[in-house]
């Protein structure tokens, strides 16, 4: 998931660089959602793993 939302970044920064604003702006939203969506799923991924016992030592 991390992977995905960089390379919709990277695909943001181009389209920007070459001046093709919606499309920037769409891949750089996407990027977003993407990144949060990762973030939430760490941390629950996380919190599982703390409660099964098996944290970090």
């Amino acid at each position: 998931m991390l992977y995905w939302a960089i390379v919709f970044l990277v695909i943001a920064l181009v389209a920007a660089f070459f001046g093709f604003g919606g499309i920037a702006s769409a891949s750089a939203g996407i990027a977003q959602i993407l990144f949060i969506v990762f973030l939430v799923l760490f941390a629950i991924a996380v919190i599982a793993q703390v409660v099964r016992g098996r944290g970090p030592r």
